[in-house]
Formats: C-alpha cells, sequence, structure tokens
C-alpha cells in the first residue's frame, strides 16, 4: 500500500487545486476599481494655461494699439539689458617721460541705448499625445505668429518693463527651435524697446 500511496502523492502534487476559505469571509485588499475607461481618465491631457492672476510676470501683446491683447498662455523668460552710446576722443597719448599727459579717451557725449530683451517660453496643446490637430497648440502658435510678422511697434504690458517704461517693443528676430514633446513648442524672441519721440517742433 506504502507504494501505490506515494505515486498517488506525486500525482497530486502536479495539480494545483482551488483554495479552501478558511473562513467564511473575505479580506477586503482597499483598491477601489476605476469609475471610468481608460479611454475617458485625463491621463494624456496637458497642464492647463494659467490664469493672468496666477502668473508672477504676466506679458501680454498688441498689434492694435492696446484694442485686443494676446496674453501668452504660459509664464515665459524675461531678460533685459541695456547699455549707454558714449562718443569717445582721443586727444592725448601716455608716455613714460611725461606723466602728466592724460590718459584714456575723453567722453563728449553719452546717451541711453535701446533696452535689449529676450522673451523665452513655451506654447502647449490640450493633450500630451495623439494627431496634430489634439496635440499641437496651433491656435496660440497662429496667434503669436501674426504678432512677430507685424512690421511696426508692438504694444507690450509687463510690470518689469512697465517699471522701465517701456510700452512698446519692435521685432528684431525669432526662432522656434526644436522642442521635446508632441504638444510642446519652444519660442524664442528677441525685441528692442521702443519709445515715443517727436521730430516735429513748433516755432
Amino acid at each position: 500500500m506504502i507504494p501505490r500511496l506515494t505515486s498517488v502523492q506525486n500525482e497530486l502534487m502536479k495539480h494545483v487545486l482551488p483554495p479552501i476559505p478558511f473562513l467564511p469571509f473575505t479580506n477586503e485588499n482597499g483598491v477601489e476599481k476605476p469609475k471610468v475607461s481608460a479611454l475617458e481618465s485625463t491621463t494624456w491631457q496637458a497642464d492647463f494655461p494659467l490664469d493672468e492672476s496666477q502668473q508672477f510676470f504676466p506679458l501680454s501683446l498688441s498689434i492694435d494699439n492696446g484694442k485686443n491683447w494676446f496674453r501668452l498662455p504660459y509664464e515665459p523668460l524675461i531678460s533685459i539689458s541695456g547699455k549707454n552710446v558714449i562718443a569717445k576722443r582721443r586727444v592725448a597719448k601716455w608716455n613714460s617721460e611725461n606723466s602728466t599727459q592724460l590718459t584714456g579717451t575723453i567722453k563728449e557725449r553719452w546717451s541711453q541705448d535701446d533696452y535689449d530683451i529676450t522673451i523665452t517660453g513655451v506654447l502647449m496643446g490640450a493633450f500630451l499625445r495623439g494627431s496634430v490637430e489634439d496635440c499641437f497648440p496651433r491656435a496660440d502658435f497662429q496667434k503669436l505668429k501674426k504678432v512677430l510678422s507685424y512690421a511696426k511697434h508692438i504694444k507690450v504690458a509687463c510690470p518689469p518693463l512697465e517699471l522701465l517704461g517701456i510700452n512698446s517693443i519692435v521685432v528684431d528676430d525669432f526662432s522656434f527651435p526644436f522642442t521635446k514633446g508632441e504638444n510642446v513648442q519652444a519660442y524664442e524672441i528677441k525685441v528692442c524697446s521702443d519709445f515715443s519721440y517727436n521730430l516735429l517742433m513748433e516755432i
């Protein structure tokens, strides 16, 4: 009987029997079933643009003298640099025999040059992945391209620029570099300040 019992045990070990609950209830694992399907979830949805009140330095542009404004949907990085234009005249040269001679140059006249401003940011579509119509920020891209292609001065509204007295800018050049991500398009805009002046004088 022992050899037969051993063979039966070996045969049973090859099969997995269904589990038999020891108690008449089961433990809860605390994992809730999803209430929406994978297609209805927001997994592929991108971040929404920030409202003007949520941005620290919002930047808005206008090509119709302030009637309509295009605010950049995501706060850009703004770099500002300025310089002075100085007229220098070299009237004397220094030598070791006459140390009292004037060294350096004579500054006859100086004036402040334009501010150079670099605006760097991104445009983002509504979805992270999908077709071009769904992902690429086409509407914002076309609005920004229309502003940048304007051949006259552009009204600008931004706190740091307003502190410097800059209310108008002129676009020098711009670029849309390659950006990783189907719904992201970076841009870099180089502009200079444009201050109003009056060339006509009443006599």
